[in-house]
């Protein structure tokens, strides 16, 4: 409820609204900016490329954590600023235009302030993520194993980004399963829903790359091998820190300074 208030009659609420600190970052967006900061964002950073066709918008709805109408809307506001553009037949649809207007959406901005947040994230995700790969090594049965090696095939069989997402959510959240420990999911799924409100569109080809050290993780719980595991995990993430979009504008600032 916008504008809500502590109980005045609750001194402790009261207080606790006092200290509250102020909403910030992406924080302050609504969730129309998100689909437009995320997407022109992912074009301006060649994540996207001119005249590549987005994926259906229930598919982008739910890879990027919003409605369809808010999808619908933020495709049509990004038409209008010249970042997409649509196309009628068989071979249309929505696609980035050949020539994106850059630096039109303002709203970028706040994704590109919040490199400290996504690496503390990042961080809290390493350490997680490791003890994990740990635990599943010593405890994944069979059953689990072979449904992380489905999930594995379905991100290597996906057609677009939107889809890689949702199986490399649930393989993330299976090898938690696999663990045995009935409380490992909830914060790891925490971290990374924190994540995901930081994703961007990546390359299916660079997505299907990261596959491989998915791969690997499942082979090193079938061998039961808990510091094998650790290690593919902390590479895994590690790799977060120099392809999330934080790593990519540093590097685009460095090749364009070189």
């Amino acid at each position: 409820m916008p504008g809500h208030l502590p109980d005045a009659t609750d001194p402790e609420a009261a207080v606790r609204g006092l200290n509250a600190p102020p909403l910030g970052g992406i924080q302050r967006l609504s969730a129309l900016d998100t689909v437009r900061a995320r997407i022109a964002l992912a074009v301006e950073l060649g994540l996207l490329a001119p005249g590549e066709r987005l994926p259906p918008t229930d598919e982008i709805a739910a890879a990027l954590g919003v409605g369809d109408i808010t999808v619908r809307r933020a495709l049509a506001s990004l038409h209008a600023d010249g970042v997409l553009e649509r196309r009628r037949g068989r071979t249309g649809g929505t696609l980035v235009a050949e020539r994106p207007a850059k630096g039109t959406v303002t709203e970028a901005a706040a994704y590109r302030a919040a490199a400290a947040e996504v690496h503390r994230l990042i961080d809290h995700r390493l350490v997680l993520e490791c003890g994990i790969a740990h635990l599943a090594a010593l405890q994944a049965g069979d059953a689990a194993l072979d449904v992380l090696d489905r999930l594995v095939g379905e991100m290597d069989a996906a057609g677009s980004w939107t889809e890689f997402r949702s199986h490399d959510e649930r393989f993330h959240l299976a090898v938690a399963d696999a663990t045995g420990v009935a409380f490992a999911a909830a914060p790891y799924g925490a971290v990374l829903q924190d994540l995901y409100r930081y994703y961007l569109p990546y390359p299916l080809d660079t997505l299907q790359r990261s596959n491989c050290e998915h791969r690997a993780l499942v082979d090193a719980l079938r061998r039961g091998d808990p510091v094998g595991a650790t290690e593919v995990a902390r590479r895994h993430v590690d790799q977060l820190h120099r392809t999330m979009f934080v790593g990519l504008m540093d590097d685009a600032g460095a090749e364009a300074a070189g």
